[in-house]
């Protein structure tokens, strides 16, 4: 598969593996709503936080949407838009391959760009996601009518869409809602008890197929063979079948060529192409009216994308309760939506407009406001979200944990390198699961309730019988913990692979 290169390709293509694990500090006063929600308003470099949210959050993120800079050599207020291509691509590359990490098996990822990049970034997801995996480019239709200061005005962007896996993806996106103006073409002219119906084009296919050639009588006496160069698209028996259970229609006389039924009450919504209307999802003066009325056009953000954009991207690409995350949150048009249409949510700002816009905005969105989509999915207000920013890194220079690192924080880490899975239980006991038939146990800050000088953190043989009998794991374990006062033959003997802390912790 052909890749892009740039000049600091093989840096930046390293780079998501150099990335320091950092913490991930809680600021209580700037929570919102419910404070024991699971949405994450995160500042910082989303670098940095994308990788911290990694031993929590490895493949579980449903859908991921991001509108990065453009590089369209202009500077907005809250971006550094002017970026060099390398710098750019340098900046993309090793986020796009954390966001892969985290993504679900059958997520999603979906991308804004315009064609400044646009066709770069295809290579480059290509390289990072799988050619294989490509759904499609949606055009989103941006404008209203063209600019008069081009010589072509460019009336859309691009929206890349990958799946982690894309068969895996096609199999649970969710179809579109039909519009008011497709359910009026269902109608009832034969009184069909199964309710109102739209007929297919043609009951012919493309090709030749011995079995699929045979002669139709209509109800009304007319007789069809299949046109030159076509066949009937089913079997003779089937076709009869169709015609048994009334879904056929020959027209009024009963002489027409047949056409199959398509009811109304038995569709599931209509597939989306990759042409999306500013009709349909909203465009950039829609977007920025919205932006206007929770900020004033003052203080408004320049590049916000309309809510109803977002609803149709998650609406598509995930269903209630699943996790979404946006790491370019800008004015928080991902995370509004989100939490309007009841899915979990992550959302990571850099500047300080996290706190001063993004915070703002869902605040109002938890106290019930009226906005963007807010009528169309019934939003009437509720939830919360927690407020963190980015702490101190996890590991020192050499790699080893650096002091006063939580339990938590620890486990979390030891499980993510020793499994590849992130740890989804609260991690308050030394034994913290167990994977593919090896049970991971941590012996670290205390944790047994000995707070004397390495109390606790000293494997022994009692310490390793109260091991086994409080998980009642008597297969193979693995023990990390300042020291162990068992040696080599009968840490073998029990089956137990000992690792001493901090200098056998390491980053992934």
């Amino acid at each position: 598969m052909p890749i892009l290169d740039w000049m600091t390709r093989g840096d930046d293509v390293r780079a998501a593996a150099g990335v320091p694990y950092r913490l991930l500090d809680a600021v209580p006063a700037l929570d919102g709503g419910n404070a024991t929600a699971e949405n994450m308003l995160i500042q910082g470099d989303n670098l940095d936080a994308l990788k911290a949210l990694l031993p929590y959050y490895k493949g579980a993120v449903k859908c991921i949407y991001i509108d990065p800079p453009y590089n369209t050599r202009s500077a907005f207020e809250h971006y550094d838009d002017n970026l060099e291509h390398s710098q750019w691509l340098a900046m993309i590359y090793p986020r796009l391959v954390l966001l892969r990490d985290l993504l679900a098996e059958d997520g999603s990822i979906w991308v804004s760009i315009d064609d400044n990049e646009g066709h770069y970034l295809k290579v480059i997801m290509d390289e990072v996601f799988g050619r294989k995996n490509f759904i499609v480019n949606v055009l989103w239709q941006k404008r209203i009518g063209p600019d008069n200061r081009l010589a072509i005005g460019d009336a859309h962007d691009h929206i890349h869409v990958y799946g982690k896996s894309a068969p895996r993806f096609l199999t649970t996106a969710n179809r579109l809602t039909l519009t008011a103006e497709q359910v009026a073409e269902f109608r009832n002219p034969d009184n069909d008890p199964k309710g109102p119906w739209t007929s297919s084009s043609n009951f012919s296919a493309q090709g030749y197929r011995p079995n699929q050639m045979y002669v139709i009588t209509t109800p009304g006496g007319a007789e069809y063979s299949p046109p030159p160069g076509r066949c009937w698209v089913t079997i003779e028996s089937e076709y009869l079948k169709l015609r048994a259970d009334g879904r056929l229609w020959f027209g009024r006389d009963g002489m027409g060529m047949p056409r199959k039924k398509v009811y109304l009450n038995e569709q599931q919504g209509r597939v989306s192409w990759s042409w999306w209307t500013n009709s349909e999802v909203g465009n950039t003066q829609e977007s920025k009216r919205e932006i206007n009325a929770l900020f004033g056009s003052a203080d408004a953000f320049d590049t916000p994308k309309p809510e109803r954009l977002m609803q149709r991207i998650l609406h598509i690409a995930s269903n209630p309760g699943d996790l979404v995350l946006d790491s370019f949150l800008g004015s928080g048009t991902t995370a509004a939506v989100a939490h309007k249409m009841g899915r979990r949510w992550i959302g990571i700002e850099m500047g300080n407009h996290a706190e001063t816009h993004c915070k703002p905005r869902l605040d109002k969105v938890i106290a019930g406001e009226q906005g963007g989509v807010s009528e169309a999915v019934g939003w009437t207000g509720g939830g919360g979200y927690r407020f963190y920013r980015l702490g101190a890194p996890v590991f020192d220079a050499d790699g080893h944990i650096t002091a006063d690192i939580a339990f938590a924080t620890l486990a979390a880490h030891i499980w993510l390198s020793e499994t590849g899975t992130p740890l989804t239980k609260a991690a308050d006991t030394p034994l913290l699961g167990v994977h593919e038939g090896m049970a991971y146990a941590l012996l670290y800050n205390g944790i047994l309730g000995d707070r004397s000088v390495s109390g606790g953190n000293v494997l022994t043989a009692t310490l390793l019988a109260r091991l086994r009998e409080e998980s009642r794991w008597d297969g193979p374990m693995t023990v990390y913990g300042e020291w162990s006062k068992l040696g080599a033959a009968r840490l073998a003997d029990a089956d137990v692979r000992f690792k001493q802390t901090p200098y056998d912790v390491r980053e992934r």
